[in-house]
């Protein structure tokens, strides 16, 4: 991302604060908290695609979001936060005894670049470890993984192996028929020393 996309400090504790409130009023009332972009600074509205990620005590909770942007940011982050916490299917719904120890963190994606690649050594020298969040399709096989991925992934080869699985492919499968896009992520959460997390 450019430094002229980089979210603020206030904005980010601001995301952080709606996508709190959003899971506290789906444990009370079983839906997203409403935002209204108008009650929001400028910087919150743009239309971004984001995904948000639970966590319990460095374990996965859930995590939900889109790779297409198509609404504004702070509405984004609100229904991606309710979902992650209600509505992963890899996930029992979230107590109310977990959420005092819940660590929410926001992707806020950039939008996707297609790479061009002849084959898989050519797409794995692109790739930038810890930088690239990559999306892997081949017919009707699609899958992605945050950035973030690379912390437990950190070798090329392995990422994209188990990118393929994560997509139902083998984990060698190969097609000059395979696409891949990669995009970045402005990453930020609780334990980052946000203001108001």
């Amino acid at each position: 991302m450019s430094s002229t996309e980089l979210l603020s400090r206030q904005d980010r504790a601001t995301l952080l604060e709606v996508a709190r409130s959003s899971i506290r009023w789906g444990l009370e009332h079983g839906q997203a908290l409403a935002v209204h972009r108008e009650d929001y600074p400028e910087t919150l509205r743009p239309v971004r695609a984001t995904f948000v990620t639970l966590d319990i005590e460095n374990r996965l909770r859930g995590c939900i979001g889109t790779l297409a942007a198509r609404q504004p940011l702070v509405q984004d982050v609100a229904e991606h936060a309710y979902a992650a916490a209600f509505d992963d299917p890899r996930f029992p719904e979230l107590t109310a005894r977990e959420f005092p120890r819940l660590d929410v963190h926001i992707s806020v994606l950039s939008p996707a670049e297609p790479l061009q690649f002849d084959s898989e050594n050519a797409l794995l020298a692109q790739l930038r470890p810890s930088i690239d969040g990559l999306i892997l399709q081949f017919r009707s096989h699609r899958a992605t993984f945050l950035p973030a991925v690379w912390e437990n992934l950190p070798d090329p080869y392995v990422f994209l192996a188990q990118l393929k699985q994560k997509a139902g492919l083998p984990l060698n499968f190969w097609s000059p028929e395979l696409t891949a896009e990669r995009y970045t992520t402005e990453y930020f959460g609780d334990g980052d020393g946000v203001d108001g997390a």
